[in-house]
């Protein structure tokens, strides 16, 4: 909302960022570095405890760092913490609301704070801006009926809205996402997400995500896995499928041996399996590999790995390595 403000290509910056906290036997945050462009939406993956919370509270300038350095919006986020906040949208996974105010009141008093308007004592003595964008935040999320409702009769799943349209409300050039659908019903969960796609892809900002939900993850531009404090992987959606789990076509025949003789006649290596005969296709085309193929097929199966199967690839493969 600030005019003037050009944000920079790296809407992030992080170098060798370490966060020790007092008594512990390793680093919560490990030596990690990465950087993210304005525009993008990149999906911060890991286990409990793997220092995804502990990164996203150094980066909105909630926690302090032990070591490194972090520029956020352009800003460094030690010597520029306001400049830092004035950009950002952030959504925790523990809720943070007043709960002796109403919804519209621990809203309005969001706004204030973020210098979008002065002080005024009621929702009605605030500029008609003000008004429709909270109405129009509330309707999004299905809250505008409660606007008006204290804080205290609110489910936690209503909460949880409360806060979205609270940290969206001075429509952040960056905004980090804690866990941000957990505890939200589906419609709410799908509503929330087209929303947030649709100023990621329409006004450019720049989204910061960490979740469980790994199919809110799966149309990030990059995704980077953080476990027991170090980045353990990073890449596009693709790239991390790739370079993990090969795809695969899963086949088979009545008698087998007919196509496991045909497949090595024709020198196709492929992995007995209780399922079929699985031929990777790290060197051929799935058409390509069926057309080889003579032997009438009772199976034919091509398996695609998910992202969750990627990830907890990665997780596997990490476990027993690093900090314990």
């Amino acid at each position: 909302m600030l005019n003037s403000y050009s944000m920079p290509d790296l809407a992030v910056e992080v170098t060798d960022l370490v966060k020790t906290y007092d008594k512990a036997t390793f680093n919560a945050v490990d030596g990690i570095s990465f950087s993210i462009e304005s525009g993008k939406f990149v999906a911060f993956l890991g286990p409990n405890g793997a220092g995804k919370t502990t990164t996203i509270s150094i980066l909105t300038t909630t926690l302090a760092k032990s070591s490194g350095k972090v520029t956020v919006a352009g800003f460094n986020i030690d010597s520029q913490p306001a400049k830092v906040r004035q950009h950002i949208g952030i959504i925790f996974q523990k809720a943070s609301l007043d709960r002796n105010l109403t919804a519209e009141e621990n809203i309005r008093f969001h706004a204030i704070l973020y210098g979008m308007y002065s002080f005024r004592p009621t929702f009605k003595m605030m500029p008609p801006a003000y008004q429709k964008r909270v109405t129009d935040l509330a309707g999004i999320l299905g809250i505008e009926d409660v606007l008006f409702n204290p804080i205290k009769t609110y489910s936690g799943g209503m909460q949880r809205k409360l806060e979205l349209v609270r940290s969206l409300m001075h429509e952040p050039t960056i905004l980090f996402l804690d866990e941000p659908t957990a505890g939200l019903d589906p419609l709410s969960r799908r509503a929330l997400w087209d929303y947030i796609k649709s100023i990621n892809k329409e006004k450019g900002t720049t989204v910061f995500l960490t979740t469980h939900y790994l199919d809110e993850a799966d149309g990030a531009d990059r995704i980077i896995v953080i476990n027991k404090g170090k980045i353990v992987s990073e890449g596009t959606t693709t790239q991390i499928k790739k370079n993990l789990i090969n795809q695969y076509l899963l086949l088979d025949s009545e008698p087998r041996h007919v196509l496991m003789k045909e497949l090595a006649d024709k020198g196709i290596k492929y992995l007995v399996t209780d399922n079929g005969l699985q031929v990777d296709l790290d060197e051929y085309e799935p058409q390509e590999l069926i057309t080889k193929i003579k032997t009438k097929l009772t199976i034919l199966q091509t398996h695609t790995p998910s992202l969750e199967d990627a990830y907890l690839e990665i997780i596997r493969s990490n476990e027993g390595n690093g900090n314990a």
